[in-house]
């Protein structure tokens, strides 16, 4: 008996592993495909918005009707995104065949099985038509041998009364689910081809794209010599603005240690003197003593000085510091959650050293990244702090420092700033206007993070930068 029901728990056991391991990773892969599909179409539309941006800001750099390094540079960004597209068009493509591969295995399942419903639905039919009399079904059951065989064919007749019922109604249930299957699948195969299409528009945008790109490439290259001395010029100016960043950053730094310095000093004075009245108070208290005992002149008195007290001395700090250390931890804690530094724009320049678009071989460096944005754009704090620094920059413009306790955001190439230093900031307010080259109708910032004295890449740290 024992050994039975270990068999059936054992059985029980098996058959609740077998639908874990069937229906379970079933039900991940549906969810899977839904979020993906999800995320795809949130990427598409991301991409659309940024190339919209994009052919904002090339208006803008065409309106001076010359080619431009501007432009080019928006149309390599253009390009990008464009490529981007239609990967992800791609990939919606193939999910999607995906899932009218598995409509298509679900419909013909389903078409066999009312098939098979159709034909045990028909033999009922025609056995209940031979045996549809009333004296038949009377008959049948009075022929029994005894009493408990004319019950269990009374109890037959019922069962198979409503088996029958039953039949019918999986038949029509069968049928609901393969139409909408089958209408599932017409509409997954109408979106397949409306992908297909767009997919085709993308490709003939690109390669349109690509023509413009080679013809204002052309006329940059002509002029070469004219070029590269202009880019010497600017990559020189961009060094000296690293330099007068760097400078900053230092004597922010600089600025810091004193003020901490001099708030160590302070508190060590503080406690110097708390300690000198103690001591003067103990000597008096010891002198009175003294003189009412003179009998015990060489008794002393052991000044107690507790430990813990002189513990939470050494560790006083002041509340700028612990606020400072509160919002670097803050600061930090929202890498890849930062906002952008403009309502919109797109990164037309990376961080660390690249290529010029236009001149092959010519290496420039930025210890930020590049934001492009359109013509009027305002630039807004990335997060809570305090205004450390404003000064004009080599390039022109200003630039904007905020601490974020011990991080600190640089905001370069702004015109009509809107605060002052030693300013509270809180994020995403506004902080000056982003400006333009005439010249070229470019419309751009420069952001940058600092740790320290230690550059980092702010791709890294905004929200979907990547």
């Amino acid at each position: 008996m024992i050994q039975l029901k270990y068999k059936k728990n054992k059985l029980t056991l098996v058959f609740a592993l077998l639908f874990f391991l069937v229906l379970i990773p079933s039900f991940q892969a549906q969810t899977g495909s839904k979020n993906s599909k999800k995320d795809l179409e949130n990427k598409k539309k991301k991409i659309n918005d940024e190339i919209n941006e994009i052919n904002t800001m090339l208006s803008e750099t065409k309106a001076n009707k010359k080619n431009s390094i501007g432009a080019l540079v928006n149309i390599n960004m253009k390009l990008e995104k464009r490529q981007d597209l239609i990967n992800t068009i791609n990939a919606e493509i193939h999910e999607l065949n995906k899932d009218i591969k598995k409509n298509e295995s679900q419909a013909e399942q389903l078409k066999l099985s009312l098939e098979k419903l159709k034909g045990e639905y028909a033999r009922m039919i025609v056995f209940a038509q031979r045996n549809q009399d009333a004296y038949s079904k009377i008959m049948f059951v009075f022929a029994s041998d005894n009493f408990n065989q004319a019950y269990a064919r009374l109890k037959y007749m019922q069962q198979y009364s409503e088996f029958r019922k039953k039949q019918a109604t999986e038949i029509i249930t069968t049928q609901t689910e393969l139409i909408a299957k089958l209408k599932e699948l017409k509409e997954q195969r109408h979106e397949k081809n409306v992908l297909l299409g767009n997919e085709e528009v993308e490709k003939e945008n690109l390669s349109s794209e690509k023509q413009e790109q080679e013809q204002v490439l052309t006329e940059l290259q002509k002029k070469e010599k004219e070029l590269k001395s202009e880019l010497d010029k600017k990559k020189q100016d961009a060094v000296e603005l690293q330099l007068a960043i760097k400078r900053l950053i230092e004597a922010e730094i600089k600025r810091k240690l004193e003020e901490a310095r001099k708030a160590e000093e302070a508190a060590l004075a503080a406690k110097k003197a708390r300690e000198e009245k103690e001591a003067k108070e103990n000597k008096t208290k010891v002198t009175a003593k003294d003189n009412k005992n003179p009998k015990n002149p060489k008794d002393k008195i052991v000044i107690d000085v507790k430990p813990e007290k002189e513990k939470k001395e050494n560790l006083f700090m002041p509340a700028l510091t612990e606020e400072t250390e509160a919002l670097s931890a803050d600061f930090s804690n929202n890498r890849g959650k930062l906002p952008w530094p403009v309502g919109k724009g797109v990164i037309c320049e990376t961080y660390g050293e690249h290529e010029h678009p236009a001149i092959k071989g010519f290496m420039m460096f930025n210890n930020g990244v590049e934001i492009c944005a359109t013509k009027g754009t305002q630039a807004r704090a990335v997060f809570d702090g305090e205004v450390t620094g404003i000064a004009v920059s080599p390039t022109g413009g200003k630039l904007v420092i905020i601490r974020h306790g011990e991080y600190l955001s640089v905001y370069s190439n702004l015109t009509d700033v809107t605060v002052k230093t030693g300013q509270k900031i809180t994020v995403k307010q506004i902080i000056g206007t982003v400006a333009t080259d005439d010249e070229e109708g470019k419309t751009s910032m420069n952001l940058q993070i600092w740790k320290g004295q230690k550059t980092m890449d702010p791709s890294g740290w905004l929200f979907n930068a990547r």
